[in-house]
Parts: C-alpha cells; sequence; structure tokens
C-alpha cells in the first residue's frame, strides 16, 4: 500500500509547476488541515483532500467548525458548498473506484489514483473539475505574513523531529526553575 507522503509527491512531481505554484502539504487553514494545498500565481487556490477508505471518506462529511462567538455548529462542506470557504477549489484524491462519483457532491472535484506496487507507477486520473467556489483569491482571504511566519516555525519543528530520529536532543526547560 502506498503511504501518503509517497502519494502526494507521486502527485505534485508529475501535476504540479514548483516555480508557478506554492505548494503546501498537512497545511492548517479554516480549521482543517489540508493534505494539498495549491496556490496559483493570481492567488486562486485548489485544496486536495486525500482519503484511502471509504470510512475515512465518509468521516469528512463530519466535520465541523464551532463558531467562539454564537456557538453556531457548521458543517465543513456546507460551507464549501456555500462559498465560505477560504479555498477556491476542492477535490478528493481517491483510489480508483474506491467511490462512486454520484456519492460525491457535485461542487467536488473527483481525481482517481492507481498504484502498481510491482513497477512503483502512480497514475492520476481527473474525473471530475472542481467547481469554482468563489472568486476571491486566497491571498484576500488570509493573513499571508501570519502563514509565513506559520511556514517558518513549521519548518524548524519538522527540522527538529527528523533529527530528533537519528540523535537524541535535549532541549532547556522553558519554564527555568520553577518546580510545580
Amino acid at each position: 500500500m502506498i503511504k501518503i507522503e509517497e502519494l502526494i509527491h507521486a502527485y505534485i512531481s508529475t501535476h504540479c509547476d514548483f516555480e508557478k505554484q506554492v505548494i503546501l502539504t498537512h497545511h492548517f487553514h479554516a480549521d482543517w488541515e489540508a493534505d494539498l494545498l495549491l496556490i496559483n500565481p493570481d492567488g486562486f487556490s485548489h485544496e486536495i483532500e486525500i482519503k484511502f477508505s471509504k470510512s475515512d471518506f465518509k468521516s469528512d462529511f463530519k466535520k465541523f467548525y464551532l463558531n467562539r462567538h454564537t456557538g453556531e455548529k457548521y458543517l465543513k462542506h456546507d460551507k464549501i458548498c456555500c462559498g465560505d470557504y477560504v479555498c477556491n477549489h476542492f477535490s478528493f484524491l481517491l483510489p480508483m473506484g474506491m467511490i462512486d462519483s454520484k456519492e460525491i457532491p457535485e461542487h467536488c472535484g473527483i481525481i482517481e489514483f492507481y498504484h502498481d506496487a510491482d513497477r512503483w507507477e502512480t497514475v492520476f486520473r481527473t474525473i471530475r473539475t472542481p467547481k469554482t467556489l468563489h472568486e476571491t483569491p486566497y491571498w484576500q482571504l488570509i493573513d499571508k505574513d501570519m502563514m509565513l511566519k506559520k511556514m517558518a516555525m513549521n519548518l524548524i519543528q519538522r527540522k527538529f523531529q527528523l533529527k530528533s530520529r537519528t540523535e537524541e536532543l535535549i532541549f532547556k526547560n522553558p519554564f527555568g526553575d520553577k518546580t510545580f
């Protein structure tokens, strides 16, 4: 079975242009994590959600946002379909034939993949192009400076995670010598 990181690598290496697009993986925005977030030179975004199982796919429709001020609960896909979402386009990336396209809301794009483990080749096929959810560029909806700071912080954290797998790291206690 192909791992999510291998699938993302296969997709971005065959379908993305690193010189023209901002390409982010596992990026948190709008209270949810985008498995893959692509932002084109005009600032329009496409979130791609990767699902490996039917149960994982179905659970995506149960994700909700709770408004801090009103206490109202909003389902993620209700916000997406009405255009009240930060991304301009939203797609699912699924194993070929896992979900019937009729089960996927019309506003969502569908990309299927087939991975041949013997030849280590992954083929992608666009079944349905996502509808445009709204016309406002991504950069007008988010704080670009805050996003850059979060990206830098994530890179530092990942570097420490990778380094700690090969050697023991000992960090100074940020709370000083206080005892609790």
